[in-house]
């Protein structure tokens, strides 16, 4: 293989500047992507939806007499509930559970199929959610919605990667997570028109106008055309070739597609794709996709958005203001991502992690400074010089996620490991993101709770602890060919490359 890849190396050169970047690429790049947009949306909902007094009164009747209560509770403690994050944080459990039952649908029915898969509990969790009296149905609800995200986050980055030209890879990628942004500043919007609207019935609306996404994704996953990757991976040569040809907008696509058969000759040899994994030429890729999700979600991104008026009004801003800060933040993380699209396929992936690190560290230890001299546990003392420096802070903290961990979290996994790993490694990495999502959705009110403003000090030697780990040990992946990872990135990374010794592979896992 090595020798036929430096044969080849010329002609694998010809074919990728040939390669055009076609209208049906761009058009089933953006169908799919919906896929984040309902991601997003879902992320952050719950948070807006859980400071309604309607959906308080209505289901978890003793929070909402706790948050009723003057002077009683801590501004750091008054929402702190088990029951209640519970709700919220269900949502990630259901999806751990369902990206393994995605990865064998992801490889066997293909990525077009799955999207389908993922669509459908989305609408029909979107329903349960919004149109129910029972706690127990609206849980369920939950529960699918969850499944849903296990379905298209497995799929959707997979999906991405494995359509898009070499050269513009990233930033198409990068779609996914620009339209979990979106989701997530129209969900902020939407709970502040919901929380206006007279009766206590807005919640409903807030969780029924997911549906929307829920639709576009699932009319999307039916006019999108299959990877040429996922089509010869299962025995359809000739389709695979037809849309490859499409895709490429070329018919000089010989090289990339006997790149994909080998790749896919090798993958069908693979009877245990988990246990595959675990092998030792799979070990950087592996470690570095699930490093990459539990650095991803403890930067403390999810905190902020799962809770952003929650944590606004515990800083003294007060509900109108608490989402006023909330939709400045969501627009921010919009334009921060649009930042990532355009700059990750030039300037590189590490440069924008290692940048993103000063950035989100030195922003979360002012906002810690700020919080510690002025709220206490029942008064607060922000003047609103230091209301808005709170928010300029967090923005400057939101916009670096967006720019570096938020997309390229997303995009280093889907995108580096070999195609007889790359279903089960994606599965592996959103269930380590999802397992992350939960414990921190689960205990963040908590942590709010006992840690107070010391909680960005947490966050914030997490950031100084994965922005040394990008440093030594995750390379450049920008302009590398999907099928070309293991012979130009993994073997002539300093540490990397002992991983990737021939004599070391066998049939066991070693």
């Amino acid at each position: 293989m090595e020798k036929q890849g430096s044969l080849d190396s010329a002609s694998t050169a010809e074919d990728r500047v040939e390669a055009k970047i076609t209208p049906i690429v761009i058009f089933s790049c953006i169908l799919a992507s919906t896929g984040g947009l309902m991601f997003g949306y879902e992320v952050a909902i719950s948070g807006g939806v859980t400071a309604m007094p309607g959906f308080l009164k209505k289901f978890y009747p003793d929070v909402y007499a706790s948050t009723q209560k003057l002077n009683t509770n801590s501004n750091y403690c008054k929402y702190n509930n088990q029951s209640l994050q519970l709700f919220t944080s269900l949502l990630y459990l259901a999806a751990l559970v369902a990206t393994f039952f995605a990865s064998y649908t992801t490889k066997r029915l293909g990525r077009k199929k799955t999207m389908l898969i993922a669509g459908v509990f989305f609408i029909v969790g979107t329903v349960l959610n919004a149109a129910f009296h029972d706690l127990a149905l609206v849980i369920i609800g939950r529960i699918l919605l969850g499944c849903g995200i296990g379905f298209g986050n497995q799929v959707v980055p997979l999906f991405l990667s494995e359509i898009a030209p070499t050269r513009i890879r990233g930033g198409l990628n990068i779609l996914f997570q620009l339209n979990a942004t979106i989701g997530i500043l129209l969900a902020t919007l939407v709970n502040y028109g919901a929380s206006k609207i007279k009766g206590g019935w807005g919640w409903r609306l807030s969780l029924g106008l997911a549906g929307v996404p829920a639709l576009m994704l699932t009319l999307g996953s039916l006019i999108v055309v299959d990877t040429p990757n996922s089509l010869i991976q299962r025995g359809k040569l000739d389709e695979g070739r037809s849309v490859l040809k499409k895709i490429r907008g070329t018919e000089n696509i010989e090289t990339e597609f006997a790149e994909i058969v080998e790749a896919s000759r090798v993958a069908e040899g693979i009877k245990h794709p988990f246990r595959n994994l675990l092998k030792r030429k799979n070990r950087p890729p592996l470690v570095i996709a699930i490093a990459m999700q539990v650095f991803q979600q403890f930067t403390g991104i999810n905190a902020i958005f799962f809770y952003a008026p929650i944590l606004f009004a515990s800083m003294g801003f007060g509900n109108n203001a608490s989402l006023y800060a909330a939709v400045i933040t969501g627009a921010v993380n919009v334009l921060a991502t649009i930042v990532s699209v355009f700059l990750v396929d030039k300037v590189g992936r590490r440069m924008l992690l290692l940048e993103a690190g000063i950035q989100m560290f030195l922003s979360q230890i002012v906002v810690a400074i700020v919080l510690a001299l002025k709220v206490k546990d029942h008064s607060n003392n922000l003047s609103y010089g230091l209301s808005i420096l709170v928010v300029v802070m967090v923005c400057t903290f939101v916009s670096a996620f967006a720019w570096s961990w938020g997309p390229i979290g997303w995009l280093i996994p889907s995108e580096t490991f070999p195609l007889e790993a790359r279903s089960a490694g994606q599965s592996v990495t959103v269930c380590v993101n999802m397992l992350c999502c939960f414990v921190i959705g689960q205990v963040f009110l908590l942590m709010l709770c006992s840690l107070k403003y010391a909680i960005f000090l947490f966050f914030s030697a997490w950031v100084l602890f994965m922005s040394l780990f990008v440093l030594f040990l995750i390379p450049e992946t920008k302009n590398v060919p999907i099928e070309e990872m293991t012979e130009r990135v993994w073997k002539k990374h300093w540490f990397w490359k002992r991983y990737m010794d021939d004599h070391y592979e066998g049939d066991g896992v070693k």
